[in-house]
């Protein structure tokens, strides 16, 4: 499906994601085009700082994935939190260790329901900046109520809180993500996909030259995928819709979050959207189609579970309700060829290509600044206000 463009380096020169660069500039969105188009790059750029990272971390995490006892615990707020619910079903059935997601923002409120004093755990902490309260809370939390807790910091900014914690005596590893990833946009775009990566190839039981080599072949998947979607997703998005509906299954159920909001931030709420399962999207949600509601559908890279996903597509374009339903994924209306070797998490990231550029387009369509869609500061690109409260 997908062909390379050998037109593709030259037109970046001028063109970007079916705009000029100056066209983008002028509207105020010039920095989320060129992240979102990066995104080939910014990936070998970490391929190739993961060769040397790698070891390092598997130093850190010594034998810990092997011991049942041991917990991971994958944390963030917003699409941070999202980039460990893609991965931490994945890493929880390939380790001994117990795996799990769970959002700084529960944490900080219910820590009971997630620490065991008496439990080793590592606390992996997803941050574009490293300075959100929040991230900075949760390590504080761990420290306070787990003796010995330990801490992989991946993130973007060098300079951020998170990245600035010393060794602690061994108990702190730090995993930076090229310098380019630290997105100057206000939607997490390359930081999110890089994040999601590296922490894939860093706890991965896979031989660490394995996971480079996967990350190398999405990153060339990724780069025919941007220049062959490119068209038909600003066709796509060039309609105006009320409401955007993103759906999928196990690990993409929860890039269909990271899509949805995706859509809120950079339309500033001016174009609703939820995320749900193919099967559970029956129970209930489905009551949001209407005539200006767009459906997309991530087909899983699992074969069973691509039979359900075209249950649902054919029963929603026979019901004939929604504006437009369509698919993202193998053997579907925006995809790629079938590869070998790629589960849905690893796979997460190249179909979220699809999602950011359709948000840049309808942001630019609403007449918005998508750099900045919220230009009374009602919402900020690193949380503000928020108070950290002790029991």
């Amino acid at each position: 499906m997908l062909q390379p463009n050998r037109h593709f380096y030259f037109l970046s020169m001028t063109q970007l994601l079916q705009r000029g660069r100056q066209s983008w500039s002028d509207i105020g969105g010039l920095a989320t085009a060129e992240e979102i188009a990066q995104q080939p790059a910014v990936w070998r750029a970490l391929a190739t700082s993961l060769q040397t990272e790698l070891p390092r971390v598997s130093a850190f995490l010594c034998d810990c994935l092997r011991n049942p006892a041991q917990r991971v615990i994958l944390t963030g707020a917003g699409s941070s939190a999202y980039a460990g619910e893609i991965i931490a079903d994945t890493l929880d059935a390939a380790w001994p260790a117990s795996v799990r997601a769970v959002p700084t923002t529960s944490l900080l409120t219910h820590a009971e329901l997630y620490l065991d004093a008496n439990a080793p755990t590592l606390l992996v902490s997803f941050a574009r900046s490293g300075d959100s309260p929040e991230s900075v809370a949760a390590v504080e939390l761990l420290r306070a109520t787990v003796p010995g807790a330990r801490f992989l910091h991946v993130t973007c900014n060098p300079d951020g809180a998170l990245a600035r914690q010393a060794g602690d005596g061994g108990h702190v590893c730090t995993l930076l993500m090229p310098a380019a990833s630290c997105d100057r946009g206000f939607a997490m775009t390359s930081s999110f996909t890089s994040m999601v990566l590296a922490t894939l190839c860093a706890l991965s039981p896979q031989p660490a030259e394995q996971s480079v080599a996967q990350v190398n072949a999405l990153a060339a998947l990724a780069e025919q995928a941007l220049a062959v979607w490119a068209a038909p997703v600003a066709e796509l998005a060039a309609q105006r819709v009320g409401r955007v509906v993103y759906l999928g299954a196990g690990p993409l159920e929860a890039l269909a979050k990271e899509a949805a909001l995706k859509i809120l931030e950079l339309t500033a709420g001016q174009v609703q959207a939820m995320a749900n399962t193919p099967l559970g999207f029956r129970h209930g949600p489905k009551a949001a189609v209407n005539g200006d509601t767009l459906v997309v559908l991530f087909h899983s890279a699992k074969a069973l579970a691509r039979r359900y996903d075209s249950d649902l597509l054919a029963e929603l374009r026979r019901d004939g309700i929604a504006a437009r339903c369509l698919t993202v994924g193998f053997g579907a209306d925006i995809g790629v060829p079938a590869v070998e070797g790629f589960s849905d998490a690893w796979l997460a990231p190249l179909w979220l290509l699809m999602a950011q550029q359709y948000a840049l387009h309808q942001s630019a369509l609403l007449g918005l600044r998508p750099d900045n869609p919220f230009a009374g500061g009602t919402v900020n690109r690193v949380v503000q206000g928020v108070t950290i409260y002790q029991e």
